[in-house]
């Protein structure tokens, strides 16, 4: 099925966006700090078009439920009851910072991205093991 190949990929890639990101931090005021910070950005953004596609595939697989974009799969999971309006809401701003982050670049842009990273990887995690424990009773 689509959707676990998915699902392990969103994995690995939360894992290496967290790992990036703590190095990152490790690295403040270094002279690697600004590489590391915008590789952690490059990965955020990775990880997430892997989330809401996950997403796409388990509201397709499992619920039935068709999306196209990614806000669009945002609303329909917190419409099923996958997520609260918080989390749905803080999705939502990472879809905008993705955008930001992706079709501009300002040194000022990057360091408000990663500042808010940390946040980011708890609720995308926490949307990976939503989605982990609903699609294995159903798979």
């Amino acid at each position: 099925m689509a959707l676990e190949k998915k699902l392990e990929d969103f994995g690995s890639a939360l894992k290496r966006l967290r790992e990036a990101h703590r190095r990152a931090e490790e690295k403040r005021g270094d002279e690697l700090y600004e590489f590391l910070r915008d590789s952690t950005i490059q990965r955020f953004e990775f990880t997430l078009e892997i989330g809401w596609k996950t997403m796409k595939s388990y509201l397709l697989e499992i619920e039935g439920i068709e999306c196209r974009s990614p806000k669009s799969c945002i609303r329909e999971f917190l419409a099923a009851g996958h997520i609260d309006s918080d989390r749905a809401l803080r999705l939502l701003e990472m879809v905008d910072d993705r955008n930001l982050a992706t079709h501009t670049y300002h040194e000022s842009v990057a360091e408000e991205i990663f500042s808010r990273i940390g946040e980011y990887l708890e609720i995308l995690e926490a949307v990976y093991g939503e989605i982990e424990k609903s699609s294995s009773s159903q798979l």
